[in-house]
């Protein structure tokens, strides 16, 4: 009987593990609600035992800033400061110039959180925050300075001390207790994901599955882009961060120039596939299997520091071996009498699968180097180009301050006593909800949010309030709301519903300093509130919404602009701008275009083609840059003349994409191809050392994306816009 208990009772290495497992899921999100709590009642003692006007723009303060790791809350707190201080600035500045004309105040007002809210839409780091706090701040002072314009300076003084306590509590606890670090979880970020990757490239080699491997790409340009924020957050809590942050830029562009090269190489090889090219698949596997050699004692495995110094050691022999490999390969092929295209078909994949594994050697060496505080890697110049749409950008700041004199029109001819409030939310949530993919859908699920806190609020304040006395009964009563929305708030689907009950359940029932117990009023606010969320979804669905087919063409078009920038850019080096930028914008297409799996995959192809175009150009730049001094390889030498041709009919298709841009520049890759066939180099080199037989392999690849049944080329017509900027 005990032995048969014994072996259904759990040993105690399993309820470690047990433990272990659940503190790195489910734990964390309970360690960061105990934090949240603990800095929310703090600040609120705090601010009462300081008697500062409001304590609950302090708590509220707390709820924005939490974040779950110590590093992003350092960040938001820098940023909400800076724009704090900066929309105090201009408000009080507007405020003493135009408080006697109530019409030039508010459109000032406008205009400047409009532009605020542009800045927010705009960048997509912490910037955008910043640009934010700058608007609502603003609105925050100068609506109710309108009132009574002789305080307005006091308001912004207090108004800053409120939200800097709440900043110094908030990062104090988030530092001090269980701290969860923005560093250590960059490092596991970055140990995870090279294992990944090696699985990914392993499973796709022969192919695989086509969404699957649509669906990675989308996985690994997203982790690129959080990589790099979990970077910036970092450097603000990390001094060993802040002397490695050069090598991180370059590990996180590396990563990319990876999945660049090996998208390329893996359509290279698909499209032999379709074409039914055996003679040249049966050639080059030898070299595959020299790659699937050196990559699955990775596959899905963590790769700290001191394992990427011994990968980087096995890519290096790799590299020699694998050059060997080619050589032999080719030879064979050779041998067997193949046409023209299909040695150029060999010798591309062979140039592809050549640099992939160098700049798998590259990302191993810089991996590695961080084990070192100082290392020749960190001097590096490249930097992450994250930005959004600039016409979406001006719309969301064009909509705000619409609604800012709409809102503020209608308080102003109304005399509602509710109305500073319905204007000022209109601007808070317009300006929290501008960044977002989905705006409208933000803005409900606050307004939603709110009404359960309006419920909740009034039942507390009369009559819960009145029945309890001192300040831990006053944490108790609060204490289940607060925790329910700030668990909501880190579930993504249920973010704004936590939001909402947070902020404005502390807006509407923490008592302040001067506490007025007045139903009517209580009631006021809450429907001007949810009136004015409700008000701000509908002006986010209607006025030109993110969601809405231009704004995926524009990024359309914006994707497409990315090959015209690589060739015009006078730039030698504009790899990691391209690289970073044409992620970021699928990661932004991916979130706007949600539900709608059509578009998606729509500018997924086309994010395909400009990676694939785009940076088979970088490399004809880079060979060309490169060049010996040699009359062969002269600027007027015909081969040089044809290849910028191909430039200016690259630019009119991707500007203008149709079947007879296509055509064009079909043609013109074709005749480049062709003028550097027919030139003799002076040393007739091998493959390795030839740069004209590089520079084939790239017109080559870039003739068989032209050429692709599949490509988004053969089917796109221009829009009215795009055909207008090229006439």
């Amino acid at each position: 009987m005990a032995r048969s208990i014994g072996s259904v009772m759990p040993s105690g290495g399993d309820l470690r593990r047990a433990a272990f497992d659940w503190a790195r899921s489910d734990g964390v999100t309970w360690i960061y609600l105990l934090k949240v709590l603990l800095a929310a009642f703090a600040t609120l003692w705090l601010a009462m035992r300081l008697e500062l006007p409001q304590p609950s723009t302090a708590v509220i303060t707390v709820f924005i800033v939490m974040q779950p790791q110590s590093g992003q809350v350092f960040a938001k707190s820098f940023y909400r400061i800076l724009g704090s201080i900066l929309g105090l600035s201009v408000m009080v500045t507007l405020i003493a110039l135009f408080a006697q004309e109530r019409v030039l105040f508010l459109l000032s007002m406008a205009i400047w959180i409009g532009l605020c809210t542009a800045g927010a839409a705009r960048y997509r780091d912490f910037r955008s925050y910043a640009c934010v706090l700058s608007g609502y701040t603003a609105a925050l002072i100068g609506i109710p300075a309108t009132l009574h314009p002789d305080a307005a300076f006091m308001q912004a003084v207090w108004r800053l001390l409120e939200v800097g306590l709440g900043i110094v509590v908030a990062t104090v606890v988030s530092a001090a207790i269980f701290p969860q670090s923005a560093g250590a979880a960059m490092r596991n970020a970055l140990y995870l994901r090279f294992g990944a990757f090696a699985g990914f490239v392993l499973d796709h080699l022969d192919g695989g599955d086509s969404r699957a491997f649509e669906a990675a790409n989308v996985n690994f340009a997203a982790q690129a882009v959080g990589l790099d924020t979990l970077r910036s957050a970092s450097t603000f809590e990390d001094p060993h961060m802040r002397l490695r942050n050069g090598r991180l830029l370059r590990l996180n562009n590396e990563f990319m120039v990876l999945g660049t090269r090996y998208h390329a190489l893996h359509q290279l090889l698909e499209r032999l596939r379709g074409q039914g090219a055996e003679q040249v698949l049966q050639a080059f596997e030898p070299c595959l299997d020299e790659l699937r050699g050196v990559l699955e004692p990775w596959r899905g495995r963590a790769v700290t520091d001191e394992d990427a110094r011994r990968l980087a050691e096995d890519l290096d022999s790799h590299r020699l071996r694998l050059m060997r490999t080619i050589r032999r390969c080719r030879a064979d092929l050779v041998d067997r009498q193949p046409d023209e295209d299909a040695l150029l078909d060999f010798n591309t994949a062979a140039e592809l699968l050549y640099r992939f594994a160098d700049d798998l050697y590259s990302y191993a060496q810089t991996h590695a180097s961080l084990a070192d505080h100082r290392h020749e890697r960190e001097q590096w110049s490249g930097d992450f180009a994250a930005r959004a749409n600039a016409l979406g950008a001006a719309v969301a700041g064009m909509r705000t301050g619409m609604m800012i004199l709409l809102f503020g029109s209608f308080w102003i001819s109304t005399a509602w006593p509710s109305g500073s409030t319905f204007a000022l939310n209109a601007v808070a949530v317009s300006a929290l909800a501008s960044a977002a993919p989905n705006p409208a859908k933000l803005a409900m699920q606050m307004a939603i949010g709110t009404v359960i806190s309006a419920l909740l609020g009034f039942a507390t304040t009369f009559f819960v309030f009145p029945h309890i006395d001192g300040f831990p009964l006053l944490c108790m009563v609060m204490a289940p709301v607060f925790a329910a929305g700030a668990f909501a708030s880190t579930r993504p689907q249920w973010a704004g519903y936590g939001l909402g009950l947070l902020v404005f359940f502390s807006f509407g029932s923490v008592p302040a300093n001067l506490t007025v117990y007045d139903p009517a009023r209580m009631i006021n606010e809450y429907i001007a509130l949810v009136l004015s969320m409700a008000l701000s979804a509908v002006a986010a669905a209607v006025i030109l919404p993110p969601t809405s087919a231009w704004l995926w063409r524009r990024l359309e078009r914006d994707l497409r602009m990315r090959v015209v920038q690589a060739i015009r850019d006078e730039r030698a080096d504009q790899a990691p701008a391209f690289e970073s930028a044409t992620r970021d914008l699928l990661n932004q297409a991916y979130g706007v275009a949600a539900g709608r799996p059509d578009v998606q995959r729509g500018l997924l192809r086309w994010t395909f083609v400009v990676l694939e175009v785009g940076h088979a150009i970088l490399e004809l730049r880079r060979e060309q840059d490169a060049l010996p001094d040699e009359p062969c390889y002269a600027e007027s030498r015909p081969w040089r003349q044809s290849i910028r041709t191909l430039g200016r009919a690259l630019i009119r298709l991707f500007m203008q994409p149709d079947e007879s841009n296509r055509q064009r520049a079909v043609a013109a890759v074709e005749h480049a191809i062709d003028a550097i066939r027919h030139t003799d180099e002076q040393r007739a080199p091998d493959f390795e050392s030839s740069p004209l037989r590089r520079l084939l392999s790239y017109l080559h690849f870039i003739r068989t994306t032209l050429l692709d049944p599949q490509s988004p080329l053969r089917d796109a017509e221009p829009s009215r816009g795009n055909a207008a900027h090229v006439a």
